[in-house]
């Protein structure tokens, strides 16, 4: 009789982002009865509008329905296959506005399906196993360069190795993941999880060198001789900076640097923390910024935006959250001066009006005198955004750029350069990491449509 044998089951890998404390995240997968209950909620729409509303394409319905015959691995190939890195999505994409926002159950019940949570329950599982869920494809010969190993580059570079494409991504940092590692509010996901989504990526077959900031060595000319394309997905890499006498103050810090203090050395970003902060600016990165400062102990933390409620760029369950947390926030305020002997002390701020049309054909706050504002703050924290470095890429012949941003053929991703493409936030200027997971992706089909012709 022949002697019957069971596959070893795969190790189990504890799933990054379980943790108690005030960083605890602030949902987790969908398990149990509750699992059963969401998915037999599922209409499987014909026409998924929550698919539509997905940037990367998920079919929702196919891996729902994945979910409710128990085949997880099935369902997160589903998501893997349109967004590779459909676990961090999970986490921290704004499903309210996007696929959850479009889902019908929201009309009819007022209450979506939570596809995020569960988007969470089959990529938690994949991660859990070390398991992705295909491989690279059969291998063209041809040779791709990835700058930027963000969400957009990572996207970029795991679509060329499954179409077949020999891919070599370059990072100036030591760390890969871009701001999904550095950026992301600890209590939305860990850093670890998204070096274990950078795994699934070199898992591909993608070579990464990391330490490498291309235009001193490699130069760019160097580089495009070496490969057939090439996709720019270079962030934005330099802070905007507030403006006003006494910035350079120490305790006057920038909101990016600040969150990937806290991600990267917990313990240095709590003894850094202050007890008085104030945020400067009103996107998501202000709130992340702020709501992280309090869960570190800080005693007071107000967010300073010059414009009202209503045009504040952050979402609104993000300002729910900030709320919630026990932040004070001033509307309609502008920061003059930050103040202090040796380090800060206060930030005088005054109220804001709206003057003439911008640029941007908005109307531009100013400050109006005579209503100085103190606030007491041993940590002024800034958060009014990124913008690109265009002298760093100055050494790519043809490339073109408008308010700030690369030019690009909105269909292909191609710039100027017929051998350069490029997205995320260098294109964008700075949207969720799943429109940067889109671009990467389309950018990497129309590289492969390109070269293939060629």
């Amino acid at each position: 009789m022949a002697q019957s044998t069971t596959a070893a089951a795969p190790a189990l890998h504890p799933v990054p982002g379980w943790r108690a404390g005030p960083f605890a995240e602030l949902a987790g997968p969908v398990e149990g009865a509750e699992l059963v209950g969401e998915v037999n909620r599922c209409l499987y729409c014909h026409d998924a509008p929550c698919t539509r509303a997905c940037p990367t394409g998920i079919d929702v319905p196919a891996f729902i329905r994945k979910l409710a015959t128990g085949n997880r691995r099935g369902a997160a190939r589903v998501i893997l296959e349109a967004n590779i890195l459909g676990a961090s999505c999970a986490r921290v994409c704004p499903t309210e506005v996007l696929c959850e926002g479009a889902c019908v159950h929201l009309l009819d019940q007022g209450r979506p399906i939570p596809i995020g949570r569960l988007q969470r329950t089959a990529t938690d599982w994949a991660l859990a196993r070390g398991c992705l869920p295909f491989g690279p494809g059969k291998a063209t010969g041809r040779r791709v360069a990835v700058v930027g190993a963000g969400p957009a580059g990572l996207a970029c570079a795991a679509e060329l190795a499954r179409l077949g494409e020999s891919v070599t991504m370059y990072d100036a940092r030591e760390r890969p993941g871009g701001l999904s590692t550095h950026g992301m509010a600890e209590y939305k996901m860990t850093a670890d999880l998204a070096l274990r989504e950078v795994e699934w990526v070199t898992g591909l077959g993608v070579e990464l060198k990391l330490g490498q900031r291309i235009g001193e060595e490699p130069a760019w000319g160097t580089l495009l001789a070496a490969h057939d394309a090439l996709f720019l997905a270079v962030g934005l890499p330099r802070a905007v900076a507030l403006g006003v006498p006494g910035e350079t103050l120490p305790g006057v810090r920038q909101a990016l640097d600040f969150i990937e203090e806290l991600k990267l050395d917990p313990a240095r970003a709590k003894r850094a923390a202050g007890r008085r902060v104030v945020v400067v600016g009103g996107g998501n990165t202000a709130v992340d910024a702020a709501t992280q400062a309090k869960r570190l102990g800080a005693e007071r933390v107000t967010v300073v935006y010059r414009r009202g409620l209503g045009e504040m760029p952050a979402f609104r369950y993000e300002i729910d959250l900030l709320r919630g947390d026990g932040c004070e926030l001033r509307l309609e305020t502008m920061p003059v001066r930050i103040e202090g002997r040796r380090r800060v002390e206060r930030i005088v701020c005054q109220r804001a009006e709206l003057g003439g049309p911008g640029p941007d054909g908005r109307r531009v706050p100013r400050a109006v005198p005579g209503t100085d504002l103190a606030i007491e703050a041993d940590l002024v924290i800034a958060a009014l955004g990124q913008r690109l470095d265009e002298g760093a890429l100055a050494g790519i012949p043809g490339l073109a750029f408008a308010n700030g941003r690369v030019v690009v053929d909105a269909a292909t991703r191609r710039t100027g350069n017929p051998k350069v493409w490029a997205g995320g936030d260098c294109v964008n200027g700075g949207a969720e990491a799943v429109h940067a997971v889109a671009d990467g992706r389309e950018a990497a089909r129309s590289i492969h449509a390109a070269l293939s012709e060629a």
